[in-house]
């Protein structure tokens, strides 16, 4: 009894390609909903002063 190799790579390749497709709409699809959630963003803009006489000049 003889062992028969099949040797088409195109089905590999077809799976391997389908797999590729399908995580990639799957990323987009989380960064789309991922957008569409209205995170809280602070109200204010914070503001701070830096006074010059802390900065030294380094040559």
């Amino acid at each position: 009894m003889q062992f028969i190799k099949k040797t088409s790579s195109s089905r590999s390749i077809v799976g391997i390609v389908t797999k590729l497709v399908l995580l990639l709409l799957v990323f987009f699809l989380i960064i789309f909903l991922l957008n569409k959630i209205d995170f809280p963003a602070p109200k204010k803009d914070i503001d701070k002063t830096i006074p010059n006489e802390n900065f030294k000049i380094v040559k």
